[in-house]
C-alpha cells in the first residue's frame, strides 16, 4: 500500500487498483476549509491522471463525522471581496470529486451535512452505516447547498423530494436515508462495507468502467434517443480496446483476465 498526503488535511492511500481519498482533518470534523478545498482539487487532479486507479473510495479519518460542510468559523470571517474569491477554490473541491473518471463510492460514517454530504452525493454509490446522519441544511443559515446539492439531490431522489429535505433543512438518520434513496447501501461498518464494494468492482475492466460511468453521466436528463447516441458512442469507445480483446479471450479460455487497461 502507498500513501501520498495532499497538504495538511487530504491523504491518498492506494491497494492495488483500488484507491482511498481520506478527509483528514478530525478536530474540525472535516469542516472544509479554504485549504483543505484547495488540497481536495489537488488530490483529484492526481487520481485522476492515475491510470492504474479503478475505483475510490471517499473516506474519513474522524470516528464521529464524514465531513460537516463548509468551514462556517472561516467564512465567518470572510469580507463579501473575500468569499467571493474563495468561491472558486471551493466549487473546484467539489466538482474534483463528482468529475473523477472512475467509479467512485462514498463511506459514510457520522455526519455528513451540507458540504459535506454534497461530497457523498458527488459519488457513484453510497454506502453508509448506522450512525450516519444526513442532511443539507444550508437554508437554515441564510444560503443554498452550493457543492452541488441543488442539482444533485432532485437528480437522486425526484424534485419534490428533494424539495422538501433542502426547503425544511431536516437532519435524516441512516434507516431513513436509505429508505428515502438518500444513501445507497447500508453496511456494518461505512469503510469496510465501501471497500469491499470496491474490490467487486476492481477486478473489472478500467476502460469499460470509465466507459460506462461517462456514459452515464452524459446521458443522464437526455430523452431516450439521445442517449442511447451517448451509449453508442462509449461502446465504440471501448468495442475495440485490448480490455475487449484480453475479456473475450479469457472467457472462451476459462480464465481471469489480466487487463491491459488500454
Amino acid at each position: 500500500m502507498s500513501e501520498q498526503r495532499f497538504g495538511e488535511f487530504v491523504v491518498v492511500r492506494k491497494d492495488g487498483h483500488v484507491a482511498e481519498l481520506v478527509l483528514d482533518r478530525p478536530k474540525a470534523m472535516n469542516a472544509v476549509s479554504s485549504e483543505m478545498a484547495r488540497s481536495l482539487g489537488a488530490a483529484c487532479d492526481a487520481l485522476a491522471a492515475d491510470a492504474s486507479v479503478r475505483v475510490t473510495v471517499l473516506t474519513s479519518s474522524n470516528d464521529r463525522a464524514f465531513c460537516v460542510g463548509a468551514d462556517l468559523k472561516e467564512r465567518n470571517s470572510f469580507t463579501d471581496a473575500e468569499l467571493v474569491r474563495q468561491r472558486p477554490t471551493a466549487r473546484a473541491a467539489y466538482t474534483g470529486v463528482l468529475e473523477l473518471p472512475m467509479p467512485t463510492v462514498a463511506a459514510v460514517h457520522g455526519f455528513a451535512l451540507g458540504g459535506g454530504f454534497e461530497l457523498a452525493l458527488a459519488c457513484d454509490v453510497i454506502v453508509a452505516d448506522g450512525t450516519a446522519v444526513v442532511g443539507l441544511p444550508e437554508v437554515s443559515v441564510g444560503v443554498i447547498p452550493g457543492g452541488g446539492g441543488t442539482q444533485l439531490l432532485p437528480r437522486r431522489v425526484g424534485a419534490a423530494r428533494a424539495a422538501e429535505l433542502v426547503f425544511t433543512a431536516r437532519r435524516v438518520e441512516a434507516a431513513e436515508a436509505r429508505e428515502l434513496g438518500l444513501v445507497d447501501l447500508l453496511a456494518e461498518d461505512a469503510r469496510t462495507g465501501a471497500l469491499e464494494l470496491a474490490g467487486r468492482i476492481a477486478v473489472n475492466s478500467p476502460v469499460g468502467l470509465r466507459a460506462a460511468k461517462k456514459a452515464m453521466r452524459l446521458g443522464q436528463g437526455l430523452d431516450l434517443r439521445a442517449g442511447l447516441e451517448v451509449e453508442d458512442a462509449a461502446w465504440r469507445s471501448v468495442a475495440f480496446s485490448g480490455d475487449r480483446a484480453e475479456g473475450v479471450a479469457a472467457f472462451n479460455e476459462k480464465r481471469k483476465p489480466e487487463w491491459p487497461g488500454e
